[in-house]
């Protein structure tokens, strides 16, 4: 464990001069703290357990960004990206600063973004130890160099205190407010760690785009003996963390990361990972990062135990774990690797519609990824029984500040510069939709991803598909051909070619909220309805 011989840092820049505060304590130290607080206990495990209260997930609506200068004529307005007035932050803070002269809470230094030349110094002020080991465990950790007198970024997160929407300008007592001309992030009223992270997220995916050419992406990342970086982009349940972990190659992150000049690189120190029915047998490296350090939200024990029931979601089905990346037996440390040579979009088609691998045009990647398509298997409620359709811009909607077509326009610069393959993958249903059809086996998926990373699939022949003229390989080892072709898996041929109009309609209609924003290229990756013989 590293030791600091610095002094505290001042926080007169903040307002703050007096407040009472622990700094950069260790690990040990602050689940010492944690326990006398009360915050949480001991899983058998060693992992410090926690709740984070009426808060078990983000809250996007009581997210915002404070309208000035800087932002007005940048910022991606809409109900992703709320405005709130100078004047609302300004007071808001004040009435912050003074909750906290009687509060004594922790002050972590960290940073964001492993490639030196790209990164952010944070600090995070926070009401609960907890809350300080996840920024430990989320962003990077100083060395022995000399800690920041004053950083970029300022985050201060105290969940005890609450706004008063008539007159703070927010829609309920919870917040998450970013300022982007001041660089402080405020949150208050929910002790949901995830706010501190994402806060970050939406910062780097402002001002890497604008202000360094580089593109901020939400996807996982690893890489290969001989320097062979992959992406792999997708939303929940496309298997984004499990494809990207492979014993073969090392993994650079699981989930944001950028694209610079001649790099990519992860924007973090660690993983947050989703634990609900975790075991070892499913994921081993996640289950096995789960030790003393780690810290474990909101999930629950079995009773008379210390012994974790990851199946147990009375509390939340987005039970977590954050740990350091250095848990993760393969992780590459520092985690930068070479540009991509080849990226995948995951999606999980519950329609049957798309192909288990398809190449992409730049165009069609440009298309697809300002698309971010997923569809959600329906639960159990009574009377829904359709898939439920996901359109989630660049694969991470909520946290983008500019504009899609913004991130799209600098995917398609990037691919062409560095003549990056993409490829589609559907982890989704064949053979018809959810319910007729079976879902893709993860052995032919792991093969085609196999394939596409050793090369193999160059030396193949390709077919186009009909609607969304994506190509598709007719053969890969480990695979049966006839898997390879969607059309060709449905019992009607006819019934298909419906289905696929059918989505292909969900997918234009979605479009039209970027159209005016996008060039021809862009345009030219839409997917063309075909004729239906009756």
């Amino acid at each position: 464990m590293t030791k600091y011989s610095i002094q505290k840092p001042q926080l007169a820049y903040l307002g703050l001069a007096s407040l009472q505060f622990k700094y950069q304590l260790s690990i040990p130290e602050l689940v010492e703290e944690a326990i006398k607080n009360g915050e949480g206990t001991i899983a058998d495990s060693g992992a410090l357990a926690i709740d984070t209260g009426k808060f078990k997930g983000r809250s996007p609506k009581d997210r915002f960004i404070v309208a000035d200068d800087l932002t007005n004529d940048s910022v991606w307005w809409g109900d992703i990206n709320i405005k709130i007035s100078t004047q609302h932050f300004d007071a808001l803070f004040q009435k912050m600063q003074t909750y906290l002269n009687d509060k004594e809470v922790y002050v972590r230094d960290a940073y964001a973004c492993a490639n030196k030349n790209y990164s952010t110094s944070i600090r995070v002020i926070t009401e609960y130890a907890f809350q300080n080991i996840f920024a430990n465990n989320l962003f990077l950790r100083y060395g022995e160099e000399e800690l920041p007198a004053q950083p970029e970024w300022t985050i201060i997160a105290i969940p005890s205190f609450l706004a008063d929407p008539s007159t703070d300008g927010t829609r309920q007592e919870n917040f998450s407010i970013l300022n982007f001309s001041k660089k402080i992030i405020l949150i208050g009223g929910t002790a949901y760690t995830g706010e501190i992270k994402k806060g970050i997220f939406s910062v780097l995916n402002f001002v890497l785009p604008k202000e360094k050419n580089t593109l901020s992406m939400h996807c996982s990342a690893n890489v290969g003996k001989d320097g062979d970086s992959a992406v792999f982009f997708g939303l929940s349940g496309t298997g984004k963390t499990t494809l990207s972990a492979d014993p073969n190659r090392a993994l650079v992150g699981d989930d944001e990361h950028g694209w610079g000049e001649g790099t990519i690189f992860n924007f973090e120190g660690g993983c947050y990972a989703k634990c609900v029915d975790l075991t070892a047998e499913k994921e081993p490296q996640i289950f096995n990062a789960i030790k003393f350090g780690s810290l474990l939200e909101n999930t629950n024990y079995f009773p008379g135990t210390r012994n974790v029931d990851f199946a147990n979601i009375e509390k939340t089905e987005n039970t977590r774990v954050a740990y350091p990346l250095h848990y993760i037996e393969n992780a590459l440390e520092p985690s930068v690797a070479p540009v991509p040579k080849n990226i995948f979009f995951l999606t999980a088609d519950a329609f049957g519609v798309l192909p288990p691998i398809s190449k992409l045009t730049t165009a069609q990647a440009m298309f697809h990824f300002i698309s971010g398509y997923t569809a959600k298997v329906a639960g159990t409620e009574t009377g829904v029984t359709e898939p439920q359709l996901t359109f989630s811009a660049c694969f991470g909607k909520a946290f983008l500040p500019l504009h899609p077509t913004a991130y799209a326009k600098l995917l398609g610069e990037k691919m062409k510069k560095h003549q990056v393959n993409v490829w589609l993958v559907n982890t989704g249903w064949s053979g018809g939709p959810y319910g007729v059809g079976n879902r893709m086996k993860l052995s032919y998926t792991r093969a085609m991803i196999t394939a596409a990373l050793s090369g193999e699939l160059e030396n193949t022949s390709f077919v186009e598909h009909p609607v969304f003229g994506l190509a598709m390989p007719v053969s890969c080892a480990n695979v049966p051909a006839e898997v390879l072709n969607p059309r060709n898996t449905w019992d009607n041929a006819n019934d298909y070619d419906v289905k696929a109009n059918e989505l292909a309609k969900a997918f234009l209609e979605n479009f039209k909220a970027f159209e005016e924003f996008a060039d021809d290229e862009l345009r030219k990756g839409m997917p063309k309805l075909a004729e239906i013989v009756v």
